[in-house]
């Protein structure tokens, strides 16, 4: 099906790949024609569109735009608000010597802006200026201040600027740098056949998802009598959608096997009762005591075999005696005694849990299936032409630098969204459902939207687009104090600007429109994503070439997926690729990733980082606090250098650009004294834990770690490059 955005990709062209030549760039857009002079108005007014009318309701002249449909009570001001360059306001300067709200910033009610005429349109309780930017100048930062950026957007060759413009809105700290061009090549490909988000069908998702969430905490209280784990509903989600053929971007509906490994691991791991992280002897005490009452009451009150009851109840009871007895042992004995528990009683307990927690994985897995049946019919019924087969690719698709994933089924109209800003906050609402994010953020998503998105040139749907993606990013993270936020967690900006130097880097394999430093990235959501520049799924994305970044959520299915992936675009392409990776480093035990990263003939060269002496930035940057931007990681973190022999030889991490990449990961001074981990409460170094598990590390680790607070302390190890693989 053709339609509108199949259009050239604006900002962000699928270019020709040659030796000799690079993308065109988009000319400027084309001027309005003029028309005849009114007297009443300066010339410059008057090709810029405006004219003198009458109102006889109010008996009194008004001033009219024919391009912008922007209608004023006063003389217009030249440069005060242009809805073609400036679509959402933003950049509006305050009147003269009065309120931004009055004067020439007030519009003339007309009876189509009563009726709400714009699907979009919002309200604003306090506009600061800012300078506007080209669509057709995708280089230029609204906040810079550089003297040639300040001449080009304010001397016209038709218009000359009659004051110069207001100062621009200025974020306090910038986390993104959107001026850097891909090096990554791919063949092109066809347009996708997701269905184009609404926010309709996105408030019926969160409606349903919220409810999938409740469920789960009800059945593994009603059938184990536990909370569930911290977090192993969003890990669910992340490993079901790394096999998942469905339709629905975030809901699993056609997974195989139907009972999910990560979710079955992580609520076994807390049966009959999750071992928490302890400081100190008296809590070691309670736990070992209410492991030793949990396991009695759970063999008491199921159908086992006669040796499983008469295993668990006598390690119960001979616990129990013994806490009654010795009230002088140590933290040290209380832990020794409860890892005998565990070993005693552990296989037991499993075998009575299995079908119970594998009837948990199951109804889960049901009840998404159905929620995400019922979204599409809805779904289906709001577009305006139905779906269809989309075009095969050709016989020999063109190598082209990559560019954002395009739809092949077209927006229908889509309903109102408000927006208002509270100091800081952008706040976007529809239909009582309201999402925030910071202003510095919602002006980066208005700069991604600008090179990427094709189809909405006069940014009428941006608004409804961005309620969808802050949504949709919402639920998936959950509800909990920071819960969900390590899976959008991020490197600091300074690595990043080591590995663009150093490296070549210009892409992130995981990332999103709210965390990603370059403005090419892959993401998991391409149908909300892909407007914001998003080049689909990493694990769905087919380099040829190119230097790239991988930080990805800490799931062991999908690291796992990852590193196949890895090895079979290097061992396709003869064209330099290259793949930074960070993953944790667990050890005990070791992660299949990670062994079979050490073990890949691709392996290049390996740098760790210990644990506590370096950070990354926070899941939720978009929503937190500057002071909570940063925080320690309470997980070592591996770096891996993943390239074949042409990318080995164009980026190989050599010993000075290593140095600098080191220094990079040195937190800066005035953030050392306030950074902690979101995630569990954490032992201090030397002090015992409770006995490590598997989801031990998936529940206090959330996301990759970055920066290296010691350069000393960093320990580096060189594989040749003929290593053999151990997969």
């Amino acid at each position: 099906m053709s339609n509108n955005s199949q259009g050239s990709v604006k900002g962000e062209a699928a270019t020709m790949v040659s030796p000799s030549g690079s993308a065109s760039s988009q000319g400027p857009p084309l001027s309005p024609s003029t028309t005849s002079k009114s007297p009443e108005l300066p010339d410059e007014l008057v090709q810029a569109g405006w004219s003198k009318c009458w109102s006889r309701r109010e008996n009194r002249p008004y001033y009219f735009n024919r391009f912008t449909n922007q209608s004023l009570w006063e003389v217009p001001v030249l440069g005060q608000h242009d809805v073609i360059s400036d679509p959402l306001g933003l950049n509006a300067a305050p009147a003269e010597g009065g309120d931004s709200n009055v004067g020439n910033g007030q519009r003339k009610r007309r009876s189509s802006e009563e009726q709400g005429a714009g699907p979009n349109s919002f309200k604003r309780t306090k506009v600061e200026p800012s300078t506007p930017i080209s669509p057709s100048t995708p280089g230029v930062k609204p906040w810079s201040t550089a003297p040639e950026d300040k001449q080009a957007q304010t001397a016209t060759p038709t218009t000359p600027s009659p004051a110069p413009s207001p100062a621009p809105y200025r974020p306090a700290v910038i986390y993104w740098d959107l001026d850097v061009q891909t090096n990554a090549v791919i063949r092109e490909r066809p347009p996708a056949s997701h269905l184009p988000p609404h926010p309709e069908i996105e408030l019926q998702r969160a409606q349903l998802v919220t409810k999938l969430r409740q469920h789960y905490h009800e059945l593994c209280h009603q059938r184990e009598g536990i909370d569930p784990p911290r977090e192993s509903f969003n890990r669910w989600l992340l490993e079901r959608k790394v096999i998942d053929k469905g339709h629905d971007p975030l809901l699993p509906s056609d997974c195989e096997p139907v009972i999910s490994p990560s979710m079955f691991r992580e609520v076994m791991n807390d049966i009959p009762i999750r071992l928490s992280r302890i400081k100190y002897k008296e809590e070691a005490r309670k736990l070992l005591f209410k492991y030793a009452e949990a396991a009695k009451r759970m063999i008491d009150s199921r159908n086992v075999s006669p040796e499983s009851r008469k295993v668990v109840k006598w390690n119960a009871e001979d616990t129990m005696n013994w806490l009654r007895r010795d009230h002088s042992a140590s933290k040290e004995d209380y832990m020794d005694r409860l890892e005998h528990l565990r070993q005693q009683c552990g296989p037991h307990v499993a075998a009575v849990a299995k079908d119970s927690v594998e009837g948990i994985c199951s109804k889960i897995y049901q009840l998404s299936a159905e929620y995400s049946r019922r979204l599409r019919q809805t779904h289906l019924s709001l577009l305006q032409d139905p779906p269809t087969e989309v075009c095969a690719s050709p016989p020999q698709p063109r190598l082209v630098y990559c560019y954002p994933v395009r739809l092949a089924m077209s927006t229908p109209p889509l309903p109102r969204v408000e927006l208002h800003f509270e100091n800081d906050v952008a706040c976007l609402r529809f239909k009582g459902e309201m999402v925030k994010v910071n202003r510095g953020h919602f002006s980066k998503l208005e700069l991604l939207y600008r090179y990427s998105c094709i189809d909405d040139p006069r940014f009428e749907k941006f608004l409804s687009r961005v309620w969808c993606l802050l949504k949709r990013y919402q639920v998936m993270f959950g509800s909990g104090a920071n819960e969900g936020t390590g899976l959008q967690g991020a490197l600091p900006v300074s690595v990043f600007e080591a590995l663009n130097r150093q490296f070549g880097v210009t892409f992130e394999c995981f990332a999103s429109p709210l965390n990603c430093y370059f403005k090419q990235f892959c993401s998991a959501f391409p149908d909300i994503d892909s407007f914001f520049g998003s080049r689909g799924p990493f694990l769905s994305f087919s380099p040829i070439s190119g230097s790239f970044e991988a930080n990805p959520p800490f799931c062991e299915e999908l690291m796992d997926s990852m590193v196949t992936h890895f090895e079979d675009l290097l061992d396709q392409s003869s064209e330099p690729l290259s793949f930074i990776v960070f993953v944790p480093e667990w050890r005990d035990p070791v992660t299949p990733a990670l062994t079979r990263m050490e073990g890949s003939r691709f392996l290049r060269h390996q740098l760790n980082i210990p644990a506590y002496e370096h950070e990354y930035r926070s899941g939720g940057q978009h929503i937190c606090k500057r002071e909570d931007m940063y925080y320690r990681a309470v997980h070592g973190t591996t770096v891996l250098f993943l390239q074949n022999e042409a990318g080995f030889t164009k980026w190989a991490p050599t010993p000075e650009r290593l140095a600098e990449l080191t220094t990079a990961y040195r937190p800066s001074l005035s953030r050392t004294s306030s950074l902690s981990s979101p995630g569990p409460a954490h032992t201090a170094p030397g002090e015992r834990d409770s006995t490590p598990k598997p989801s031990d590390r998936t529940q206090s680790s959330t996301m990759s770690s970055d920066n290296n607070n010691n350069g000393s302390s960093s320990s580096s190890s060189s594989s040749p490059q003929d290593k053999p693989s151990t997969v």
